[in-house]
């Protein structure tokens, strides 16, 4: 029973981070900092993305890579079906590639360090999940080489300089996925703090883990 309450509150978690990330990836930040226009390297989607690996790397502390992977599938399905009903279709297609494949690549790289130091398999398993996801769902959401799945966003695809600052042009979209991993990696490395604290308060369950 205790499992089973767990693992809904954590794909309820997964579903809603998902679901947000997909919306809020469609809107750029607005203004400058120190004469960058911030919308050319940042959307809000890269502060709240982070967390997804959060949650997985709790679950798989909790009860081990077998219940970390129901709960991301879990995730994954709930949270597609409703960034199709909340978002572009293409962005959903993209965000559960990237997802899917992210997060269970973190699973795999934290349940190889969990014996290490505490910090280092969350933070190992989220930066390498991080960068794959982000090269994934960049790519499949906003590069013209995946226009089947869905049409261009003109904004995205226009040229805007490297970062904002760079001479160099490339499509707005390269800034935006340099920007977001940029971000991701910040809020990746303080998410270690609840982590810390979370891991004295949510024990392992090795019993569960054995008969997931």
């Amino acid at each position: 029973m205790q499992v089973a309450r767990y693992t809904l509150i954590y794909s309820l978690a997964m579903a809603a981070i998902v679901v947000a990330s997909n919306i809020l990836v469609q809107f750029h930040l607005t203004g400058t900092l120190w004469g960058i226009a911030l919308g050319d390297i940042l959307t809000w989607g890269a502060f709240t993305y982070p967390v997804a690996f959060l949650v997985t790397d709790l679950a798989n502390r909790q009860f081990g890579p077998a219940i970390a992977r129901r709960i991301v599938f879990v995730g994954f399905v709930v949270g597609v079906a409703l960034s199709f009903w909340l978002s572009e279709p293409r962005i959903a297609i993209a965000s559960g590639t990237a997802f899917l494949i992210g997060q269970l690549l973190d699973i795999s790289v934290f349940n190889e360090l969990r014996r290490k130091a505490w910090w280092k398999a969350p933070l190992a398993a989220s930066m390498i999940g991080t960068v794959l996801d982000t090269v994934l769902f960049f790519s499949l959401a906003f590069s013209p080489l995946f226009a089947f799945i869905g049409p261009n966003l003109d904004f995205a695809v226009a040229p805007a300089p490297i970062l904002g600052v760079l001479a160099t042009e490339a499509p707005r979209w390269i800034s935006w996925a340099l920007g977001d991993l940029v971000v991701k990696v910040v809020v990746g490395v303080v998410l270690l703090l609840p982590y810390g604290a979370l891991m004295n308060v949510l024990k392992p369950m090795p019993q569960a883990a054995k008969t997931a």
